[in-house]
């Protein structure tokens, strides 16, 4: 595959889905591959190549993770060992689940706690002042009995990698994995980025014109509770390198078998969009019979995706400045990739035609801590909206990305719980319905996070 055809598809899929800037890598036979389309910025443009960096949200945890397991391979750390180990102070809004989370839990996401605290700051941005305020955070189900995606697990991972080192998070992390695996251009300080080409978050607005993103990545720049679950900023270079690191041997930083360890399954994930299952932090899922590690990242206005191949060293990067489109840009980029240099297709499953009683059984108000979420039929049409909170909104001081609008979804064949979404922003995503033991529907899973239904639709 020529280093043309992936730049023509670049430049044509950024185009369709009008992202201002975006930035492609692909590591495939050795050697590695970029397209770059577009600009860092409509305001202040400059042209995005390979070293831009972007924001990578939730990508981050594979360093958090990966970080944890060096401390687990020094014998620091213990993954089965209660967390309250390292972080004796931790409370949570359950006393049980506190006693009992370990640090596993937390890297594979079945501490069984909600997505994560909102608002927190109040003057101190701090890892610790996050964890201290996590009694706050709801307690979705006990620990290890099922997953849900959760920011707070992270960094509370992260106040763990503190305790352990007795090092600032970002200075441990920059120790124990970002310098060891030559990842120079890879950073969790703002004033580090600004000195450097830097991709600017766009959001498009109702009338469809973009608009800059503030805060810059998901959180204020002072809030450093975030950074073990979404604060680093890269480039696709150094995201490519970061994948040969994980497709080698450890390079130094941890024994080869801790490093595949993380490969491996932990849990099983139903239905997602984010894999089969998940490993230690990685997303494991099977594309037409090719097993593949992933993750992906979405902050305000700026979506990143890592997805390796283990079995044939491949890995491609794809990163855009844009919200709602750059989540469909970077998955038909991962798509594009896949097919053209390995010969493996990618589909999106067929849903049912609609069916109104189970349109009518699941349609209702759910809820995290940060989000609503609506499930709403006309008696034709089953719709999925989603969107923060307005109470949240409003509070905050900083503009926030706009609300997903009602999209088309469609149950799959099966048991009639799971279904994918078959139009907007969020199309592609797929989740399930959960049940009581009595078997009215109590939650829905999108993006592995678990909604609780607060309000039955008649």
């Amino acid at each position: 595959m020529s280093q043309e055809q992936l730049s023509d598809f670049v430049e044509m899929t950024a185009k369709e889905f009008g992202i201002p800037g975006v930035a492609v890598g692909v590591l495939a036979g050795g050697q590695e591959f970029f397209a770059s389309h577009g600009v860092t910025s409509l305001h202040n443009p400059l042209p995005v190549d390979d070293r831009t960096l972007f924001p990578l949200a939730s990508v981050t945890k594979t360093f958090t993770a990966t970080a944890l397991m060096r401390l687990v391979a020094e014998g620091k750390v213990e993954l089965d060992a209660p967390v309250r180990r390292y972080v004796p102070e931790l409370m949570l809004a359950d006393a049980d689940a506190a006693a009992e989370i370990t640090v596993l839990n937390l890297l594979n996401h079945t501490a069984g706690l909600d997505w994560n605290l909102i608002d927190t700051e109040n003057g101190d941005g701090s890892l610790a002042a996050f964890v201290a305020k996590m009694a706050e955070l709801p307690v979705i189900a006990p620990p290890g009995t099922r997953a849900s995606y959760s920011q707070a697990g992270y960094n509370l991972a992260g106040r763990v990698i503190e305790k352990v080192t007795g090092l600032p998070f970002e200075k441990a992390v920059a120790s124990l994995v970002l310098e060891p695996a030559g990842l120079s251009n890879t950073f969790f300080d703002l004033d580090e980025v600004m000195i450097r080409r830097f991709a600017v978050g766009h959001n498009r607005g109702e009338d469809g014109t973009m608009r800059l993103a503030r805060p810059w990545t998901s959180f204020p720049a002072d809030s450093h509770g975030n950074n073990p679950g979404g604060g680093i900023a890269s480039s696709v270079s150094d995201l490519l390198r970061w994948a040969r690191f994980h497709l080698g041997s450890g390079d130094g930083v941890l024994p080869a078998e801790m490093l595949h360890r993380m490969r491996e399954q932990t849990v099983e994930l139903r239905a997602s969009t984010l894999g089969d299952g998940f490993g230690i932090c990685w997303f494991l899922r099977e594309v037409d019979g090719v097993r593949t590690i992933g993750h992906g990242g979405s902050g305000n206005g700026q979506f990143a995706e890592l997805l390796i191949v283990p079995g044939h060293d491949l890995a491609v990067v794809s990163l855009a400045n844009a919200g709602p489109d750059g989540y469909p840009f970077n998955q038909a980029v991962v798509r594009w990739a896949l097919e053209h240099y390995l010969g493996v297709v990618d589909r999106d499953p067929e849903p049912i035609p609609y069916d109104q009683a189970r349109a009518r059984e699941v349609a209702g108000h759910y809820e995290i801590d940060a989000m609503n979420l609506d499930i709403a039929t006309d008696g034709s049409r089953l719709t999925l909206e989603v969107g923060i909170k307005p109470e949240i909104r409003q509070a905050s001081e900083a503009d926030m990305p706009p609300d997903y609008v009602p999209a088309g979804i469609g149950f799959l064949p099966g048991d009639g719980d799971e279904y994918i979404v078959t139009e907007g922003g969020l199309k592609g995503q797929r989740g399930f319905f959960t049940r009581d033991d009595s078997g009215a529907v109590v939650g829905v899973d999108l993006a592995g996070r678990l909604f609780g239904r607060v309000t039955a639709t008649s």
